[in-house]
């Protein structure tokens, strides 16, 4: 059995683990990073959007008024008491700061507003209204303002926020073991811990590896939009792990942070915790498994909000569905459609048996041809195709369409002259309503359910509990167990009630950061009167 030594032992190199392993270094902590394949987690997958407010350099480039107090009122809307008030507070206080961090770090962001409401910009714009801040009842409580500070680069721009951060792991010398599967935890006779347990290919031969690397990045990418595709090569990667591994052993003298995901790739566990929440697109990586927030719990690590999944039903790009109205099998109304994607996934699932239609009429459908593609990524144009193609049946009337469509005719009338009204029922801003009276009117399914050319991300939110000061993973009793910390979506966090693009990613870089430089302060490797994360 092999054996290392660090300060302090990261498990997971997505942008949590990144961001910890960049604060413990530079807190003069020796660390090593434990990745199970090569390196990126969801974070790489993801869109790269970063939450923050409160007058951002970007903010001010595009001349966005914003406070940090309207940052905190809006989140507090949508958090809830998931964290504590001081929390979210300093989360907000400190989002200008986290921003330039990261620029220092290498990550580019940009100023470029985009003028139009869309649940991810084209790759012309790097700033835009990325929740529910100008949704109907959330404008009246917090003044409203763009926070979705999307990293710059094209496509989806996770890829670009990890290359940046592993590069700035790189310039600091940071260890980092790929192909490396954390097993268990070390424990001492009191309980704490110190150091993990792994299987490591790092001896293996270079072809293993190169296959293991190859077999992994399939199964991340294209593997998250095929989950057919994915299933096989884990195994073989599972197959390559199980033939050519070898233990190794890591001692932390500090601190071992866990910062491994989630565990929306575990089928088992979302049934067991949120069952109703089927038929979606795991976002993430074969490794959001679990296998972190396990690790914490045989630990003695309690955890909470593990039914907490975020679900997107976006139906922008293009801005013009907005206008139009989503309903049930009923023909009632669901929810305000200028919602955040996720607060409309979640009132499908949770309160209407996860199927709906959005109802338009010929003029939203002909401006949404027209914009469609300068509105959308590539993803989202096969999307608009495959809605306006097969997910829509279309009818002279209203209760015609209803009819072809399985939708109650009298209920959805009854729902279109409610939207007719002077004021919208669901509270839509009038900027945002349309009047639905040109034939020939559409119905097209938004239903969540296993489709390809409509997939429903998911991604879990819950985790394990943590010291909100320190990052430290807590007992059922709350105390923190010493040597263990915890970060990301492994974590309970900002976004573990409620999410918005941008607020995990901006948690990871909090929670990240936090842990990293309270593990490096352990057993005084900075001097305890310096200011703490």
């Amino acid at each position: 059995m092999d054996e290392l030594v660090a300060d302090v032992v990261i498990v997971g190199f997505g942008a949590a683990g990144a961001c910890a392993a960049l604060e413990a270094a530079d807190a003069g902590a020796d660390v090593v990073i434990v990745e199970r394949f090569a390196g990126g987690g969801a974070s790489a997958v993801s869109g790269g959007v970063v939450y923050a407010g409160g007058g951002t350099r970007q903010q001010l480039d595009a001349g966005v008024d914003d406070t940090v107090d309207a940052m905190y009122e809006y989140l507090r809307l949508e958090a809830g008491d998931v964290v504590s008030e001081k929390t979210l507070r300093r989360f907000c206080e400190d989002s200008r700061e986290m921003v330039t961090w990261l620029e220092g770090n290498g990550v580019p962001f940009e100023g470029s507003l985009c003028p139009y409401k869309t649940s991810y910009p084209s790759d012309e714009f790097y700033l835009y209204y990325s929740g529910s801040e100008a949704a109907g009842g959330f404008r009246d409580a917090a003044k409203p303002a763009p926070r979705g500070h999307r990293v710059k680069g094209p496509g989806t721009s996770g890829k670009m926020l990890m290359t940046r951060l592993a590069e700035a792991v790189r310039r600091r010398e940071i260890r980092v073991l790929p192909q490396t599967r954390v097993r268990s935890l070390i424990h001492d006779d009191q309980g704490g811990i110190t150091g993990v347990v792994a299987d490591s290919l790092r001896d293996a031969p270079a072809s293993v590896k190169a296959r293991h690397r190859r077999l992994a990045s399939y199964s991340a990418k294209p593997g998250i939009y095929v989950p057919a595709l994915r299933k096989p090569l884990h195994r073989r990667v599972e197959r390559l792990e199980r033939a050519h591994a070898r233990e190794l052993r890591i001692t932390a003298r500090r601190g071992v942070i866990l910062a491994a995901g989630g565990f929306i790739a575990h089928r088992a566990m979302v049934r067991e915790h949120a069952p109703a929440y089927r038929g979606g697109l795991p976002l993430g990586t074969a490794a959001d498994d679990g296998s972190g927030i396990r690790l914490g719990v045989e630990a003695g690590g309690a955890t909470a909000e593990l039914g907490r999944i975020s679900a997107w039903r976006f139906v922008t790009p293009p801005s013009a569905f907005l206008g139009g109205i989503i309903v049930d099998a009923g023909g009632r109304r669901i929810i305000d459609e200028s919602r955040y994607g996720a607060a409309v996934g979640e009132r499908l699932i949770e309160r209407h048996d996860s199927k709906g239609w959005l109802l338009v009429d010929a003029p939203i459908v002909a401006e949404a041809r027209r914009d469609g593609t300068k509105q959308s990524q590539w993803f989202q144009g096969l999307q608009l195709r495959y809605l306006l193609r097969r997910g829509r049946v279309v009818g002279a009337t209203v209760e015609e369409a209803a009819r072809k469509a399985g939708v109650d005719p009298p209920g959805l009338r009854a729902s279109v002259e409610a939207y007719h009204g002077a004021e919208d029922p669901m509270g839509k801003p009038a900027e945002f309503a349309r009047r639905l009276d040109n034939p020939p009117f559409s119905l097209i399914d938004v239903s969540v359910r296993p489709n390809l050319g409509y997939p429903t991300p998911m991604l879990t939110l819950g985790g394990l509990v943590v010291d909100e000061d320190t990052g430290a993973v807590r007992d059922a009793g709350g105390v923190p167990i010493k040597g263990l910390y915890a970060a990301g979506r492994t974590a309970v966090g900002i976004c573990s009630r409620s999410y918005v693009s941008g607020l995990s990613l901006a948690d990871c870089v909090f929670s990240g950061r936090r842990a990293g430089i309270n593990s490096a302060l352990a057993q005084g490797v900075l001097d305890k009167n310096e200011n703490v994360f």
